[in-house]
């Protein structure tokens, strides 16, 4: 297995690329995203494949208390992380307790945040999605904006064949991440799911980190406001 490298991002937050994992046939890049808290403590959110080396890396970074899945889907590895961190909040997002029940949960993630980081980060669970409600955060001391699946890009020709069309048709390799068909079809809901999301065009966003897909690097709120501008009509 490959190792994957912590990448600093900002002030206290790092990212770790890792191999892809497939689903119904289709690879996906995966990232995870570390946080260094106000108070030294670590969160590990959308944990990747542990590997020795990573492991030893987050630890570095100060005592894990945290580790976080932000959505129903991001849980493969999860409960490596919980063994190798015992001392570590293990948080679900809705939905997850029930899919998940040989995991060790201690906390569900809502609106507000847990009093651990609630001078770090933000967060509000976009809700009203068939496929999965989200929980998607700010960290405020990097003016990061942190999604998993409902925002994804994929390079052109990752996909071949009839993946690649569908991954196409899907709005999956387009110039910019953009929420999937599947996802936008998933809105039974959309004024839950409005009212989320005009929660998340007021934060100050300079970027935006997501689980499948290149992070924005400038102007996150503008990027954002366009992103979902389908939905917020």
């Amino acid at each position: 297995m490959t190792d994957p490298v912590m990448q600093s991002f900002g002030d206290r937050i790092w990212i770790a690329d890792a191999a892809p994992v497939s689903v119904a046939g289709f690879h996906y890049p995966t990232r995870m995203v570390v946080i260094r808290l106000a108070d030294g403590g670590v969160m590990a959110v959308s944990p990747v494949a542990l590997t020795s080396k990573l492991r030893d890396a987050v630890a570095a970074l100060g005592p894990v208390r945290h580790l976080i899945a932000p959505n129903a889907l991001h849980h493969l590895f999860l409960g490596d992380w919980a063994e190798a961190f015992p001392e570590a909040k293990v948080h679900a997002a809705p939905g997850l307790r029930a899919k998940r029940k040989d995991i060790r949960f201690d906390a569900d993630l809502g609106d507000a945040p847990d009093p651990d980081w609630a001078g770090d980060l933000e967060q509000v669970v976009v809700r009203g999605n068939l496929i999965t409600e989200e929980v998607v955060f700010f960290h405020a001391p990097s003016r990061t904006v942190l999604f998993t699946d409902l925002l994804q890009q994929f390079p052109r020709g990752w996909h071949a064949g009839w993946r690649g069309v569908v991954a196409r048709l899907d709005l999956m390799v387009g110039a910019e991440p953009a929420v999937p068909r599947k996802f936008r079809a998933g809105f039974v809901n959309r004024r839950a799911a409005r009212q989320a999301v005009a929660r998340i065009l007021t934060w100050p966003a300079d970027n935006v980190l997501l689980a499948h897909g290149a992070p924005v690097m400038s102007n996150g709120q503008a990027f954002l406001t366009g992103a979902f501008r389908w939905l917020m009509r």
